[in-house]
């Protein structure tokens, strides 16, 4: 997230935060695997955090943002304390949903996460009315929608891409694309090899970016977010990812449809590492 000058993070503090978002992965699912203490299923972002604090970083502190079933990372990423949300994952009234959304439904208005959905793609029309509201309000905030590749198939990412270009609403579609909805391969569930082709058809800017480096990552969504807050206007930006995990914890789903060596050669471009590099 910018400081109060607009002045954008230094690598040091986008490690932290990416580094804070394993960590709290890390530890949820040791509560779910060890101590059952995660009711339903939980979908860790490891591998995704270059994406995640990235784009993040490129919001100011009235920004708001809308997540999917996989954001635990977005509100820590933007500044959210750790433990009610650790709480919230643990059904505790402390949490901050008092307990009531969990893994999957978790918000924290605090650092302006309007909330995540188990629903795939539920999230984007949100994110087009927080924008649309933000309008009304005669303010110039920003609102991201976070998504993976799989919910770009669904009618309400072209619907939300389609109003939003109309109105020229200062949103920002940003997907998360991991190369696999649920277990389907990217190839065998999607018609394009990249998901940001589809942004000429709503007649706004579609940008690949390296989902492993922080620092593309944020120079290419503060370009996305300067443009939709000067009214020129949504885009779309796909952030080539890799989860390390299973799609979800909790669900018995086998990992057969990866192999080992795909796994391996995306661990080989660890975000986390490749920021700790520049840093040393």
């Amino acid at each position: 997230m910018e400081d109060a000058r607009g002045a954008r993070p230094p690598l040091a503090e986008l490690y932290r935060r990416m580094r804070r978002i394993r960590r709290f992965d890390e530890e949820a699912l040791r509560l779910q695997r060890e101590e059952h203490l995660v009711a339903g299923p939980l979908h860790p972002s490891l591998g995704q955090e270059a994406a995640v604090v990235g784009a993040c970083a490129a919001l100011r502190a009235d920004d708001t943002m809308t997540g999917n079933h996989r954001s635990h990372g977005h509100p820590i990423a933007k500044g959210a304390a750790l433990g009610p949300l650790l709480a919230e994952l643990l059904g505790r009234r402390d949490g901050v949903c008092g307990g009531r959304g969990g893994s999957m439904h978790l918000a924290d208005f605090a650092v302006g996460s309007l909330g995540e959905s188990g629903i795939v793609g539920a999230g984007i029309p949100v994110a087009v009315g927080a924008a649309l509201s933000a309008r009304v309000r005669g303010d110039d905030a920003v609102c991201i929608a976070f998504f993976g590749d799989g919910a770009s198939n669904q009618g309400a990412f072209h619907e939300a891409l389609n109003l939003g270009a109309i109105w020229k609403l200062g949103v920002v579609f940003f997907c998360e694309n991991n190369g696999y909805a649920a277990t389907t391969p990217l190839a065998a569930g999607t018609s394009v090899a990249d998901i940001a082709v589809r942004a000429a058809g709503y007649g706004m800017p579609g940008e690949i970016v390296d989902g492993q480096d922080v620092e593309a990552v944020l120079a290419t969504t503060a370009r996305a977010v300067a443009r939709a807050r000067a009214g020129e206007g949504p885009s779309l930006v796909e952030a080539k990812t890799y989860r390390y995990c299973e799609h979800a914890e909790g669900q018995g789903i086998p990992g057969t449809y990866r192999t080992a060596d795909e796994i391996a050669r995306w661990r080989e471009r660890d975000p986390l590492a490749i920021a700790r590099t520049r840093l040393v």
